[in-house]
């Protein structure tokens, strides 16, 4: 199975990290552009929580159901898709400390296309280059509203 891994460290203590992302705005402001996020349920992050949206690229919709899974408030969360355009997708999210006030963000993306034309949308969005250039905006983003945090 493919897997992505992306690591980058933010100027904010661990609990503000951890903070960011559990606000149910983050996926919204982590999504860059072209595509956007439409959200039609957004549950609390919790053991088991559901997010469940659509995201945009252009006039093609992605639909999404996730499930939250092994969710510390300070350590992170891994989100599994339980419908989805993809045949499998687990993001998982980790926050370390790394120092006086810096945290190390750590992402890892296990995922399987769907087989033919069907993962067609999906080899091209989340090709290495498509979640190099997504995992380096929502680093940037991160960095940008925890500035002196």
């Amino acid at each position: 199975m493919p897997r992505f891994e992306h690591c980058f460290e933010v100027n904010a203590p661990l609990e503000a990290v951890a903070e960011f992302h559990r606000d149910a705005r983050a996926l919204r402001r982590l999504t860059p552009p072209p595509m956007w996020a439409q959200f039609h349920r957004v549950e609390p992050l919790g053991e088991g929580s559901e997010a469940e949206f659509t995201l945009w690229l252009g006039p093609l919709p992605l639909r999404w159901l996730a499930r939250h899974q092994g969710v510390s408030p300070l350590n992170g969360f891994t989100d599994v898709q339980e419908r989805g355009p993809l045949l499998r997708w687990a993001h998982t999210h980790r926050y370390e400390a790394a120092g006086e006030g810096r945290t190390r963000v750590v992402d890892q993306v296990d995922f399987v296309h769907l087989p033919g034309w069907r993962g067609w949308g999906t080899r091209l969005l989340f090709s290495r280059a498509g979640l190099a250039f997504l995992f380096a905006y929502r680093a940037w983003v991160t960095r940008r509203a925890l500035r002196g945090a």
